[in-house]
């Protein structure tokens, strides 16, 4: 515990290169997360994002057994899992079912494909738990490469994805392409899923795809205001979990998911709290207004 407070150590961490690659790299997946996850809760795809996840593991352990980068691997495995769930579920009854199927099938494969690597035992529990001080400058150029991508596409589809999340048949009926539309946004959800794998890893990645966003619509119906306030929140979480766990060398992942689900708890508190003074609001009210 007494590390959490040695700021000389903190100062001479900060001064590694690989320490101030992870910073740019839990910022970089900090803004994206932020930008996406408002969209991803108002179209109730939490679970897609942790079967996203799985199939990105997947590609990860596969490129670990080949000996390519984690970073291409688990890149590839996100995008192969959002066409296939793009594709399987046109349905939403059958939605569900097909994350399910999916799920299950990446994250056996990845289990057995972790099984033949005969590396560190190390590099096998990063791709599940995250191990960003493994990012190098090399991976910074990749993590940049594909945040801004998805950005810009984002930043070209937003208004008719925001009003395609919002009321799906009334944009249907006014012509706008909702298939295609969630399918270029599941896409965009796996690129942002595999920046996290190597980050907080496959198996937490919801600590910053999904709570800032969900902890931004308990305090506020605006999407521009939740968009902000989930990249604030999702920015506090990445950066201040990666700096929390520096001192005591402990998983990264552990303090991202602790702060995001603290900063949750007190939005939900305040959300709470809104809504018994708005209920409680009318009843001061106890008379007709007499007209004088």
């Amino acid at each position: 515990m007494d590390k959490l407070f040695d700021w000389d150590l903190y100062g001479k961490l900060f001064a590694l290169p690989y320490v101030q690659a992870a910073l740019v790299a839990a910022g970089i997946l900090g803004l994206v997360a932020g930008v996406l996850g408002p969209l991803i809760v108002s179209r109730n795809m939490a679970f897609a994002v942790h079967g996203t996840s799985e199939l990105s593991f997947t590609g990860g352990a596969a490129a670990l057994l080949l000996g390519a980068d984690v970073g291409h691997g688990a890149l590839a495995g996100a995008i192969v899992a959002a066409l296939v769930l793009g594709l399987l579920s046109r349905r939403s009854s059958e939605h569900d079912s097909v994350i399910g199927a999916v799920l299950s099938f990446g994250l056996g494969v990845g289990v057995l494909l972790l099984w033949f690597y005969p590396g560190r035992a190390s590099n096998k529990f990063g791709l599940l738990v995250g191990q960003i001080v493994g990012v190098d400058f090399a991976s910074i150029a990749l993590l940049a490469i594909c945040g801004v991508a998805v950005l810009l596409v984002l930043l070209v589809i937003y208004r008719p994805l925001l009003f395609a999340s919002v009321d799906p048949e009334v944009a249907r009926a006014r012509g706008v392409p909702v298939g295609l539309l969630a399918v270029i946004f599941a896409v965009l959800v796996g690129v942002a899923t595999a920046l996290g794998v190597q980050t907080v890893g496959a198996l937490l990645v919801l600590a910053l795809m999904i709570t800032p966003a969900a902890s931004a619509a308990r305090v506020t119906a605006s999407p521009l205001r939740a968009t902000a306030l989930a990249v604030i929140f999702a920015e506090t979480a990445a950066l201040g979990g990666f700096i929390l766990s520096l001192a005591p060398g402990a998983p990264v992942s552990a303090f991202v998911t602790g702060i995001s689900f603290l900063i949750y708890l007190v939005c939900w508190t305040v959300g709470r709290m809104r809504g018994r003074v708005s209920i409680a609001a009318p009843a001061v009210v106890t008379g007709p207004v007499v007209a004088r």
